[in-house]
């Protein structure tokens, strides 16, 4: 049995199908699209992006994403837990506001734009 879709590691999107019994590529034009195609069907994972409340600042977020990407099957978990929290001015790329979100070691939730 075969699976197909399109790679987004880069933005050539190539048309990629894959053995599902094989783990067998075709279709991609770099090695990326290959390793990209079996860690889709073999265990997906995505970087999360959102944003957090800003306490001392009235009706302003700060965005924050992932450091690594996540289990698919996790992604609502993360952002239930990003949902609950709030950081307060001034904020700093890089800065962690949860650490090993869900026990996911290595997996941390991080600042993307400083507040001053």
């Amino acid at each position: 049995m075969k699976k197909e879709f399109v790679c987004i590691v880069c933005p050539r999107g190539c048309p990629l199908s894959i053995d599902l019994d094989t783990l067998e590529v075709t279709g991609n034009t770099c090695p990326r699209g290959a390793i990209y195609a079996k860690n889709e069907v073999t265990n997906p994972t995505r970087t999360i992006t959102s944003s957090v409340r800003v306490n001392n600042r009235e009706h302003q977020l700060v965005s924050v994403k992932t450091t690594n990407a996540v289990p698919k099957g996790k992604i609502m978990e993360v952002m239930e837990e990003i949902n609950k929290v709030s950081v307060s001015a001034p904020t700093h790329i890089g800065d962690v506001v949860i650490h090993n979100i869900l026990g996911l070691d290595g997996v941390d939730i991080v600042i993307t734009k400083n507040i001053e």
